[in-house]
């Protein structure tokens, strides 16, 4: 097996009975694991809610590390599509010729410091790098402020020795307050400006309203892009004839990406809170108790995607749920999307060929099952072209 290659630890139970269970700090969670059933949840926001205790339908669950709800993650229909008719033009700026301009100038420099060295650990020296500076365009602030989001490391609630570190995420909770008040006092056109000068159902938004947005934009878009660029550049190394066929065919570039977001799924499941009694796949779900749409498994689905195992860089048929579906798609979607579209783009510009020197493989543990998202540390030679 190939080190970028994925297995799909959920195929005998997705085939067997269509779930898995698993136990999160004593708060159990049933697993749905086919794409029929999890976009058929998913849609059902009324049964299965996600404006629940703020931190219970994450997986693992955040209500002992924050008491915040994040926005409009946590938020259900007709309050939920309030906030995104407002904050979706903002997170739609990457679709803009001069969002893209910069974004590739930004990912070009990430790219031309990192061949300077003789190896690269990627994670550390390329992916949390590209991430935090990627971030500064999108909440339009200085550049200096990645290095302070660099320190914190890939996780901005985990650490190296628990999956949930409630003093680290005070580090962010902090920030994110010191940001508002300098928003407050001395507005610019930053995201915290916008959201302090907007109103909500007729009303200004409160600074909680705002940091709930705010640590939804930093936590949820922060591991998960780090896995899809250290995953996609791993997949290169071991496949340099799909890098070749990208620069031959730069017309795929767009289902390349599409494909690798599938293939990789960064964010493995996201869980929902029963409002009433209901069954999935013939099995009872209690009111008051959690299910898991698992998107890495949809994503697999065989009865959906031909050879589910495989990167097929110009898959025709590509229903994947990577980013969610229905209500709450993923707000940081068309940002992820074009890092990874433009990431591909100067890779095949600049490379001729990856070759892994070291890896260590970055494991979840999901009750009975285990699923690779990522990797721990990879470290490359880069060779120019």
């Amino acid at each position: 097996m190939k080190k970028s290659e994925q297995s799909d630890p959920f195929a005998t139970a997705r085939v067997e009975t269509g779930l898995g269970f698993m136990d999160d700090q004593n708060d159990p969670v049933t697993m749905v694991l086919g794409l029929k059933d999890v976009r058929k949840c998913a849609h059902n926001w009324k049964t299965y809610q996600s404006g629940a205790k703020p931190g219970r339908i994450v997986i693992p669950s955040e209500v002992n590390i924050r008491e915040t709800r994040q926005i409009p993650f946590e938020v259900d229909p007709p309050e939920h599509k309030t906030y995104r008719d407002l904050i979706d033009p903002w997170f739609k700026r990457p679709l803009e010729a001069d969002y893209q301009e910069q974004l590739t100038a930004i990912i070009e420099g990430v790219f031309n410091d990192v061949l300077q060295q003789p190896e690269t650990e990627v994670v550390s020296q390329l992916a949390l790098v590209l991430q935090s500076r990627a971030l500064t365009l999108l909440l339009n602030t200085p550049m200096s402020d990645s290095e302070t989001w660099i320190n914190w490391g890939t996780h901005v609630f985990r650490s190296d020795t628990t999956a949930l570190d409630g003093d680290k995420a005070a580090i962010l909770y902090d920030y994110i307050e010191a940001q508002i008040e300098r928003a407050e006092q001395s507005p610019g056109n930053d995201l915290y400006s916008l959201l302090l000068q907007s109103k909500v159902m007729g009303k200004p938004m409160t600074k909680e309203q705002i940091k709930g947005v705010m640590i939804l934009t930093f936590a949820g878009g922060r591991d998960t892009v780090i896995n899809m660029v250290t995953n996609t550049i791993g997949y290169f190394a071991e496949h340099p004839e799909d890098l070749h066929r990208l620069r031959d065919e730069p017309s795929i570039i767009n289902k390349s990406v599409e494909e690798l977001i599938r293939y990789f799924s960064p964010l493995t499941q996201m869980g929902r809170v029963a409002t009433e009694d209901a069954s999935i796949c013939e099995h009872a779900v209690k009111a008051d108790t959690r299910i898991s749409l698992c998107w890495a498994s949809a994503n697999r689905d065989e009865r959906v995607f031909e050879n589910p195992n495989d990167v097929v860089l110009d898959r025709k048929l590509n229903p994947h749920v990577a980013f969610g579906f229905g209500t709450h798609n993923c707000l940081g979607a068309t940002h992820a999307r074009q890092i990874l579209q433009t990431l591909l783009s100067v890779m095949i510009n600049k490379l001729d060929s990856i070759a892994i020197v070291d890896s260590k493989d970055n494991i979840e543990t999901l009750g009975e099952f285990k699923r690779k998202v990522g990797f721990d540390h990879l470290t490359v030679q880069f060779k120019q072209r």
